[in-house]
């Protein structure tokens, strides 16, 4: 016999959003082993103590960031709707199931305006990718892309610090195009390039 279940979307539930997120998720081992609290200290020239609106934490703002890079959400305005929906990325930010996920227009003005003309991205990339490094989350051995494994040809024992640009800069201009897109498709003009 098959029974219908058609109330259950009308229920009220007590649950724990710490319950929801699978164990072995990826967020799980970053949010254990990554500190993200230096972005504090990293970015509080940027922002004033006392005037003006209150303003979304830094943390919570690079983080969903984060987001994005680490999932390949190309779009700010998706990457909200992700986080609206996804109890893990709800859990990493530190939201409840009915918090409001600040807009995508708040995550794309603090990136063109307030840390315009800065290194402020690539210095969080590398604090993040140093951490994991420095915790062995990274170790040269492996290779993960699109999913597929590689072995790779590297020794773990030897390596060099380099500053690499190439990665941030990049998610960003495709950020910046996928923006402009999405403007034109809405009616809207393009945003102006930046002038550098």
């Amino acid at each position: 016999m098959i029974k219908e279940n058609n109330s259950a979307q009308q229920q009220l539930e007590l649950v724990y959003i710490e319950n929801l997120v699978p164990k072995d998720h990826i967020l799980r081992k970053i949010d254990k082993y990554i500190d993200f609290s230096f972005i504090r200290d990293l970015t509080k020239d940027f922002y004033c103590p006392d005037n003006g609106r209150p303003a979304i934490q830094p943390v919570v703002l690079f983080k969903m960031l984060f987001i994005g890079y680490l999932f390949a959400i190309r779009s700010e305005r998706q990457l909200v709707k992700e986080i609206e929906v996804n109890v893990a990325y709800r859990w990493f930010l530190g939201f409840s199931l009915t918090d409001k996920i600040p807009s995508h227009s708040t995550i794309s003005q603090n990136r063109i305006t307030r840390f315009k003309d800065t290194n402020i991205y690539q210095e969080i990339f590398d604090n993040i990718v140093f951490q994991a490094i420095n915790k062995k989350l990274v170790d040269g051995k492996i290779l993960y892309t699109d999913s597929t494994h590689l072995k790779a040809n590297a020794n773990k024992n030897k390596f060099t610090k380099e500053q690499i640009t190439q990665s941030t800069k990049d998610y960003f201009n495709e950020l910046e195009e996928d923006i402009n897109k999405d403007r034109v498709a809405h009616g809207k003009q393009p945003l102006k390039k930046k002038i550098k």
